[in-house]
């Protein structure tokens, strides 16, 4: 932007100066020639017409030269300065506005689909996370929320949305969109056996969890949307599962919007309303809460009953699952 109102600057000198310049050589040719020819005629009053001219040429010449000088740079100071800055005024507070606008509206980075997780959007999703007091969760189950939280420092409030695994329609929709979109080679009951053990998989994983949080407050809701969200202090990442390009991928584009944007804010209201849903399910976790406590909790809301066998189990496969997701994604162990 500077560097054009420089350019027009310089334009503008260069066209006083080859202006000026031309009428300095017509006058200086005029009187040269005007004084050449008078060297050669006799003497008279031709003669003396002859050198009048060119010597009054060649005065008015200088003098008409130095008089343009001064009144050009004058006149540069008084107008065409004052226009110059004002344009770089008016480009200054249009680049702002378009980069509010980027800010409001468009992401910040856009990570495309993969069949695994990509390494650079998750070190920079755990930097985020990392800097954040807040961490929000919305996704049909929160193994790899749980899974981050470990590998994090510091304590932070976690607040997750998850499908209720007592109904029947937010497990049979997923199970529909796998066969739809992923191709999913399995019976509808078998999918759901394995999507409902996603979800106990994703609780037993926040409870291990609970000493990186101050507080865990999950939700379960019948309607969960396709699209995960994950919202820090300063970002909200939107992973498309929704996105029609997404198919046959097990990581879909993600989206990555700043705080302040227009999606931040939605989200952010949104969380909200489902946070203050009476039909929700919700669990409550906090660093001192014990074993026992947690399976109290989750067959209330589950409507099943853990042994300590089947926990060791869901254990084990959390375990499993945050070894290869973190491999995969090279965040360390």
């Amino acid at each position: 932007m500077n560097a054009e109102v420089a350019r027009g600057d310089n334009l503008i000198k260069e066209m006083f100066w080859t202006r000026t310049g031309l009428l300095l050589l017509v006058l200086v040719v005029v009187a040269g020639s005007s004084l050449a020819v008078s060297t050669v005629m006799p003497g008279g009053t031709p003669k003396n017409l002859v050198v009048a001219l060119g010597t009054g040429t060649l005065i008015a010449a200088v003098v008409g030269f130095g008089q343009t000088v001064i009144t050009a740079t004058a006149a540069q100071r008084a107008m065409v300065t004052p226009l110059i800055e004002e344009n770089r005024r008016a480009l200054q507070e249009l680049s702002a506005e378009y980069r509010s606008l980027n800010r409001e509206f468009f992401p910040t980075h856009v990570f495309q689909p993969s069949d695994v997780p990509d390494p650079a959007f998750n070190q920079l999703l755990m930097q985020d996370l990392q800097g954040s007091r807040q961490y929000f969760f919305r996704g049909f189950s929160a193994r790899h929320a749980a899974a981050r939280l470990l590998l994090s420092r510091g304590e932070r409030e976690l607040r997750a949305v998850v499908a209720d695994p007592t109904e029947r329609s937010a497990i049979g929709g997923r199970a529909r969109y796998l066969i739809r979109h992923d191709g999913v080679d399995a019976d509808s009951e078998t999918i759901q056996a394995e999507l409902h053990d996603e979800i106990y998989i994703g609780l037993v994983g926040l409870y291990l969890a609970r000493s990186h949080c101050s507080r865990i407050d999950i939700t379960m809701i019948a309607d969960p949307p396709l699209d995960r969200i994950e919202m820090f202090d300063d970002s909200v990442w939107v992973t498309l599962y929704s996105d029609a390009g997404a198919t046959g991928s097990l990581y879909p584009r993600t989206l990555r919007f700043s705080e302040g944007s227009f999606i931040y804010n939605m989200e952010r209201a949104e969380f909200g309303r489902i946070g203050n849903s009476r039909q929700a399910r919700h669990v409550l976790l906090a660093p001192d809460t014990s074993r026992r406590d947690f399976l109290l909790q989750f067959e209330n809301v589950t409507g099943s009953r853990l042994s300590a066998r089947q926990f060791t189990e869901l254990e084990e496969k959390f375990r499993r699952f945050r070894h290869e997701f973190c491999t995969l994604a090279e965040l360390g162990s």
